[in-house]
């Protein structure tokens, strides 16, 4: 295996990172902490000049990615992890049956009717288009959907960002999978209500059905996170995140830096 120079932005993840850290020096790669000061000092000389991989930040994922030359850089392609770029192929094993993006004005202005032709009865789901998620995903209530009810001038000022709407389901157990050449490298349950991660099992019905989804969906990047949800006493799938910037939670911290670094 040769050596990758990890740079991590560990505060983001400070329950997480430890053990990727601790896996991190195990396998005998070199370890960097990120600093945004230097976005306006410059980057570290020497700091890429080899394979190099960011671990952080969603916003410093995705500006890695599309500013540096960072080989393999953040897994952070953002295109192509949005909602509308993959919901469709997913279709089958997706959370949402249904569902409508367009602008967050446009739903403004024309929430009664999207909300009807969803079959949405009091409130509806609304979340971003865009993996960074420039506002929380939320329940609304249809009688006051307004741009301020999506966080508008506090998280984003853009009326014409796209948003996801679709009608409610109610959730169950969260699952959250790292997939690396289409396949499930380590797992990990995650609690909501009590903000708990415990490890997941290659034999668990949830793993198999994240390795089914990740085996048949083309990936969005050659690494990246899979979770799975459990809706109506059946899994599905809940969403796709870039790598470089999502919470590991309890998975498996020496089979992702393994799996990582023979991309790399």
């Amino acid at each position: 295996m040769s050596q990758l120079t990890w740079v991590l932005e560990s505060e983001v993840f400070p329950l997480s990172h430890p053990p990727l850290r601790e896996a991190i020096v195990q396998a005998g790669h070199r370890l960097v902490d990120w600093d945004d000061a230097w976005w306006n000092d410059g980057m570290p000389l020497g700091i890429a000049d080899g394979p190099t991989l960011f671990h952080g930040s969603l916003g410093n994922a995705s500006a890695i990615n599309d500013k540096l030359g960072w080989l393999p850089g953040s897994f952070c392609t953002t295109a192509s992890f949005h909602c509308s770029a993959w919901y469709e192929t997913a279709r089958e094993w997706l959370l949402h049956s249904d569902w409508r993006v367009l602008s967050a004005a446009d739903f403004v202005t024309q929430s009664k009717s999207v909300t009807d032709e969803l079959g949405c009865e009091g409130r509806v789901f609304v979340r971003p288009d865009s993996p960074l998620k420039p506002f929380s995903g939320r329940v609304i209530n249809t009688d006051s959907i307004t741009l301020r009810s999506l966080d508008y001038e506090f998280y984003f000022d853009d009326e014409s960002l796209p948003v996801v709407v679709a009608p409610i389901r109610e959730v169950g157990r969260e699952w959250r999978f790292v997939v690396a050449r289409s396949i499930v490298v380590a797992g990990s349950a995650y609690d909501a209500a009590t903000r708990s991660a415990i490890a997941e099992t290659p034999d668990s019905g949830a793993w198999s059905f994240a390795n089914l989804i990740a085996s048949a969906l083309p990936p969005p990047a050659a690494a990246y996170i899979l979770d799975v949800c459990e809706c109506d006493g059946e899994l599905k799938l809940l969403e796709l995140n870039p790598f470089g910037g999502a919470d590991l939670y309890a998975c498996d911290s020496s089979s992702v830096v393994q799996a990582v670094t023979d991309l790399a």
